[in-house]
């Protein structure tokens, strides 16, 4: 019981505010009390309030009644120590994959048992993603971005759930003990995020860092109307594999709803703004893209780096990352003769793993059986398809040097001209006649 011995101005806040709870009446139990709800599903719900759906209370109550603080054989009873739900907290937030594992098994599903199934982790993952959207949204912590204005969400909690089973049954295949769990916890920190969003949000104790850890921020300057391809759990995936000074922030930059399908409008809209996400749905209903790690220049040569990666999100949601055989990242050229006219990322030209051509509308992922620089099969429904709809995101915030550049400019106001004079090889001959900003003065 040594590990019980902490000073409550040593607890983070958020274990103070359940301590207190327990103390208090949220949970309707007396200080020194057990926790003895007689329907333990209908008194956690009715203590958590709306902050949780009822399945996630009911496995909430699950990991606290199975943390073992004797030593000794537990018995099945229906009830809560204070040792064992502050051990839980402890645990849950605080603890090793090791620890967290602990206590996650029974939430999964495993009750006196040493295993759990795929299909028990799949619906575990399902509750808990659905949850910890729930929460945010109650919360107003969604960042800007909107249910409305996505994809179903319902539909991406699956896809996202469907995809961290996998990982899973990578390592181990469909029986799964608490040493599988504990190395799923180690590889993918996401679950351990969305647990401490669930487990803090009904106490209105979100932490600033848990939220932004999963959500960025959007800003979709002058669309209001704007509607995303993405999911909200497809945007926690993939803005969980971006850079760490990427994540705080997505800045749309370009989408087909907003711009027009036109292939100058979308460099206009690109050019210069750092790196970003390509989002694409194809004529048959799948979405892809690709992450560009660098900024996009006009140019007949590849450019990037290995961070770069393709993904889909649907009818599967999954990420490929750079494979070591070649450095064909990214690349962008326009009005060649000779060579290839449009937007791309790996493979070779004309066999390009995300191709976008010049004559908008119009791409293909010739990637079978893999693309070379990714290891990613074809991700459109078909190997040439037609481009139903777009939208790019900027990434984190503009360097000093690219804001520079962006500077005011009479064709800034135009950006499509502004990409046509940068295809030609032509420079904006205007900047330097530019008169200073109040703001440079």
């Amino acid at each position: 019981m040594s590990r019980m011995v902490v000073a409550s101005d040593q607890l983070p806040g958020v274990i103070a505010a359940y301590l207190c709870l327990w103390a208090g009446t949220c949970l309707g139990a007396p200080p020194t009390s057990h926790f003895h709800p007689e329907s333990s599903a209908s008194v956690s719900q009715d203590s958590i309030g709306h902050s949780l759906p009822a399945s996630m209370s009911q496995r909430i109550f699950h990991g606290m009644r199975s943390v073992n603080v004797t030593g000794k054989a537990a018995a099945c009873v229906p009830e809560v120590t204070r040792e064992q739900f502050v051990v839980f907290i402890i645990d849950l937030l605080r603890g090793t994959a090791e620890e967290k594992s602990a206590v996650i098994l029974p939430m999964i599903g495993a009750d006196n048992s040493e295993q759990v199934t795929g299909q028990q982790v799949q619906q575990f993952l399902e509750d808990l993603i659905g949850a910890a959207i729930h929460a945010l949204r109650q919360q107003n912590a969604l960042s800007g971005w909107s249910l409305e204005n996505t994809r179903d969400c319902a539909c991406g909690t699956r896809t996202l759930a469907t995809q961290l089973l996998t990982q899973l049954q990578k390592l181990s295949g469909n029986q799964l003990s608490e040493a599988d769990i504990e190395d799923w916890l180690y590889r993918a920190p996401i679950i351990s995020a969305f647990l401490r969003v669930a487990v803090t949000s009904p106490f209105s104790i979100l932490q600033q860092r848990d939220v932004s850890s999963l959500v960025p921020r959007c800003h979709r300057g002058r669309a209001p109307g704007f509607s995303s391809l993405l999911d909200l759990p497809a945007i926690v995936y993939l803005n969980s594999h971006l850079p760490s000074e990427m994540q705080h922030k997505w800045r749309l930059l370009f989408s087909t709803q907003v711009h027009g399908e036109s292939f100058s409008q979308l460099c206009g809209h690109l050019l210069d703004q750092g790196p970003s996400l390509l989002v694409l749905r194809d004529s048959g209903g799948y979405i892809f893209g690709g992450f560009a790690a660098q900024n996009w220049e006009v140019k007949p040569q590849f450019q990037g780096d290995s961070r770069c990666f393709l993904f889909t999100v649907a009818p599967v949601l999954d990420l490929f990352t750079y494979t070591g055989y070649n450095d064909h990242y990214m690349y962008l050229n326009h009005g060649q003769q000779t060579m290839p006219n449009g937007l791309g990322m790996g493979g070779q030209h004309d066999y390009f793993g995300l191709w976008i051509d010049s004559n908008f509308g119009k791409g293909h992922s010739k990637a079978k059986p893999w693309c070379t620089t990714y290891n990613s099969p074809q991700l459109s429904a078909t190997e040439e398809f037609s481009i139903d709809s777009m939208e790019v995101w900027g990434l984190g915030d503009l360097s000093e040097e690219l804001q520079v550049k962006n500077k005011k400019s009479i064709l800034d106001a135009d950006p499509e001209a502004r990409a046509l004079l940068e295809m030609t090889g032509r420079t904006r001959q205007s900047d330097g006649l530019r008169d200073k900003d109040d703001d440079e003065a």
